[in-house]
């Protein structure tokens, strides 16, 4: 009789191959930008890595989260309105 500990448990959602990748389109709604900006930024070399499946493109997640915060890092500084300093 096998462990229970070793059975897998037929509630629990099997990993699949694309988990930390997120969709072209999928990352586009979660930043609010359109399907376009996304390829042209692809295109333009200034968007988040990205890597093809065949028609598909896919972003890791992680990847992402380093661009975005690259962009906090390198946006210029804005001047606080108001008086003198």
């Amino acid at each position: 009789m096998p462990h229970l500990g070793s059975m897998p448990d037929p509630k629990e959602k099997p990993r699949t191959l694309l988990v930390g990748w997120i969709s072209r389109l999928d990352l586009a709604l979660e930043l609010g930008l359109s399907v376009d900006t996304m390829r042209r930024w692809e295109a333009q070399r200034i968007g988040p890595p990205s890597v093809r499946a065949g028609r598909k493109v896919f972003y890791r997640r992680a990847a992402v989260e380093e661009w975005l915060e690259d962009q906090e890092q390198n946006a210029p500084r804005r001047r606080r309105s108001g008086g003198r300093r």
